[in-house]
C-alpha cells in the first residue's frame, strides 16, 4: 500500500492507494501549525491508523508547501511554522521505522498527473500550476526531477521574456514578487496577475472570476484581455518548453479551469519554439484536490 500525506497550512489529508494506484481510504485532520511534537504525533497517528485498516505497513510520502533543504535535511515552509527548520522527514522515519519521502506540493501535483492511466504514456511531463501563484514540477520516467535545491520546475520565478514586452507594452511595470525579485512570471500569469493586468489595461479593478464571467457574456474587453493573456502564456512557455522539451504539459490551479485558455494554445506556443520543434500536448489536470495526496503516495512508485 502507498500512503500519501498532503500537509497544508490548515489541514493534513491522507490518501491510501493500492498497487493499481486506486484510492482505498482517505481522511483529513487539522494541521498543528505551531507545535512540532504534536505535528509529528498527528502524522504518526494517521499512518498507524492506515496500517490498522490495511493490515500492512504501507510506504509513506509527504507533500509540503515548501522546500526540503538537501544540505541538512531540514524543511523550509511558510505555511506550517511548526515544521520550519525541522528535520521532519528523518524524525518521522525514525518514529515509524520505515523510509519517509518528502517533496514540495508542486512536484507532488505533477507526479500525480504523470501517473494517470493515460498520461503514463508520456516520458517527460511538466505540471504547471496557474493559481494564486505559479508553480510547476518536472517528471521524467515517472520520477520527479528535484535538482540541487528542490526548485526544478519553479516556472513562476523565471523573469518575463523580452517577447512579453511586445504583448504587454514596453512600459509595463516590473512588479515586485514575493521572492524579492522584480518581473517574475508569477506576477503576471497567476490569478492575481490576471486581474492586475486587467487593471493596468482598463484602469478598473475586477477579480479574475468576474473577468471570466464577462468573457462568457461576450464582453469585448474581457475577450481582448483573455487573448492577451493567452499570448503572454504562450510567450512565457516558449523558453521553458525549449529548455525541457516535454511530451505533455498538464495545467492545474484555479485558472486551469478557464477552458478558453486552451483555445489555440498549441498554435500560439509554436511561434516561440524552434522551427523544427513539435508542441507538447496540453491537458487539464484530472485529479483536482486529490493530487497532493496521490503525488505524495506515488513518491515510492518506480
Amino acid at each position: 500500500m502507498y500512503y500519501g500525506l498532503d500537509m497544508g497550512g490548515s489541514k493534513i489529508a491522507l490518501g491510501v492507494y493500492d498497487a493499481q494506484r486506486r484510492q482505498v481510504w482517505s481522511t483529513r485532520v487539522p494541521t498543528p501549525r505551531d507545535d512540532y511534537p504534536q505535528l509529528l504525533a498527528v502524522l504518526e497517528q494517521l499512518v498507524r491508523e492506515a496500517d490498522q485498516r490495511t493490515g500492512e505497513q504501507g510506504s509513506v510520502g509527504i507533500g509540503v508547501p515548501g522546500l526540503p533543504v538537501p544540505d541538512d535535511g531540514t524543511l523550509f515552509t511558510a505555511n506550517v511554522p511548526a515544521a520550519r527548520g525541522k528535520t521532519l522527514c528523518a524524525d518521522l522515519s525514525q518514529r515509524l521505522q520505515r523510509e519517509v519521502r518528502i517533496d514540495n506540493d508542486a512536484n507532488c501535483f505533477a507526479l500525480s498527473e504523470a501517473w494517470d492511466d493515460e498520461f503514463q504514456a508520456y516520458p517527460v511531463v511538466f505540471g504547471l500550476i496557474l493559481g494564486t501563484g505559479v508553480g510547476g514540477g518536472l517528471i521524467v520516467d515517472g520520477k520527479p526531477v528535484t535538482g540541487r535545491n528542490f526548485i526544478t520546475g519553479e516556472f513562476g520565478h523565471l523573469r518575463l521574456p523580452v517577447d512579453a514586452l511586445e504583448v504587454l507594452g514596453r512600459d509595463i511595470p516590473l512588479q515586485q514578487c514575493g521572492c524579492g525579485k522584480r518581473g517574475c512570471i508569477e506576477s503576471y500569469l497567476s490569478g492575481t496577475g490576471f486581474a492586475w493586468l486587467w487593471q493596468q489595461q482598463y484602469q478598473q479593478t475586477l477579480s479574475a472570476p468576474d473577468i471570466i464571467t464577462r468573457y462568457y457574456q461576450g464582453d469585448q474587453q474581457a475577450l481582448a484581455h483573455t487573448g492577451r493573456y493567452r499570448e503572454l502564456l504562450a510567450v512565457c512557455l516558449g523558453n521553458l518548453l525549449t529548455l525541457i522539451d516535454p511530451h505533455l504539459v498538464v495545467l492545474g490551479g484555479g485558472l486551469s479551469n478557464f477552458d478558453a485558455l486552451y483555445e489555440g494554445l498549441e498554435q500560439r506556443v509554436a511561434k516561440y519554439l524552434l522551427p523544427v520543434a513539435k508542441t507538447p500536448r496540453f491537458a487539464k489536470a484530472r485529479h483536482g484536490d486529490a493530487g497532493g495526496m496521490r503525488g505524495a503516495a506515488f513518491l515510492h512508485l518506480r
